[in-house]
């Protein structure tokens, strides 16, 4: 039984991240055409926070007044700005970058645990830093010289958005600790949509041609509601059950590679060859320096006996 559970965990990861690197090229394929980021996120955090509270009615959980606060910067941290920038950023580079951004997110965590939690450094964590951020630094970088879809800005954009995330991880790791995680995510999200409202409301009434919408549209945004937000977070949380944070990160690793294959399937397949010229030498190279980095920091330090 032990056994099962720990397949279906990785199982879980799989599936989570698979869904990641798809959302990139799904969620791109209608903005800004048909949806302009700010609305998206607005029905993005909506839908998911109904979900989430429609589960919160069966968990009679309540929070303390003085952990609100800490709520707050959660859902501004992890269902706001790290939303925007990443749908921002999206919508205006390649989901190659993006996904290979992504897989800094280990690597950012680590820096801000070091400085909000005082973890504890190593030569290899130190050594894996560098070559991570060197990784991480030079794809962004690339993205204002390099052809195809890529993009300086939105490159920045979605790691902005990495580095929001990550703060919102380690933010919320004290009332891991305290609280049923839906109990949590129920509460992130209503006080993200909070933060959002004011953001993309006026885009969502006045400034939407709701006219230009068709059925796949609407599966975009059910896509994105569904399986992106709801379906990951309960995949995410499952696998942690049954498996240490360090090899649920490690699974950020495969957005590239499913990034990639989806470009393959896509030039070759169906003839769409609009993101060929976004698979580049520099951009594995980058990728790997990025994996290898992170590699380094989660890795545990030998006992010496």
């Amino acid at each position: 039984m032990l056994k099962s559970n720990h397949i279906k965990a990785h199982l879980a990861l799989f599936s989570a991240h698979v869904i990641y690197a798809a959302n990139n090229f799904i969620a791109k394929g209608i903005m800004p055409e048909k949806l302009d980021p700010k609305p998206f996120v607005l029905f993005r955090v909506l839908g998911a926070g109904i979900l989430f509270w429609f589960i919160k009615l069966f968990i009679k959980e309540k929070v303390e007044k003085k952990d609100f606060l800490r709520l707050m910067l959660c859902g501004l941290f992890g269902a706001s700005c790290n939303q925007l920038f990443f749908f921002e950023g999206l919508s205006i580079t390649s989901p190659i970058d993006t996904s290979i951004i992504m897989t800094s997110s280990p690597t950012v965590v680590f820096i801000l645990s070091m400085i909000f939690l005082k973890e504890k450094t190593t030569p290899n964590k130190i050594i894996g830093l560098s070559i991570g951020a060197l990784g991480a630094i030079g794809l962004v970088w690339y993205g204002q010289v390099a052809a195809g879809t890529s993009s300086f800005l939105g490159n920045l954009f979605v790691f902005i958005n990495v580095v929001c995330f990550s703060l919102y991880q380690v933010v919320v790791k004290p009332l891991m600790k305290k609280y049923h995680f839906i109990t949590i995510i129920s509460w992130v999200f209503l006080f993200g949509l909070l933060f959002i409202i004011p953001v993309g409301l006026n885009d969502a009434l006045f400034h939407t041609d709701y006219s230009l919408f068709d059925m796949n549209t609407f599966l975009v945004v059910g896509y994105v509601i569904v399986f992106t937000t709801f379906l990951t977070f309960l995949f995410n949380i499952y696998a942690l059950r049954q498996v240490s944070p360090s090899v649920a990160g490690s699974y950020t690793y495969i957005q590239p590679a499913v990034s990639f294959t989806i470009v393959l399937m896509l030039t070759y397949i169906f003839n769409d060859s609009t993101y060929s010229q976004d698979i580049h030498i520099v951009k594995i190279i980058s990728c790997l320096f990025v994996i290898i980095g992170v590699y380094l920091i989660s890795k545990k330090p030998q006992s010496i006996t």
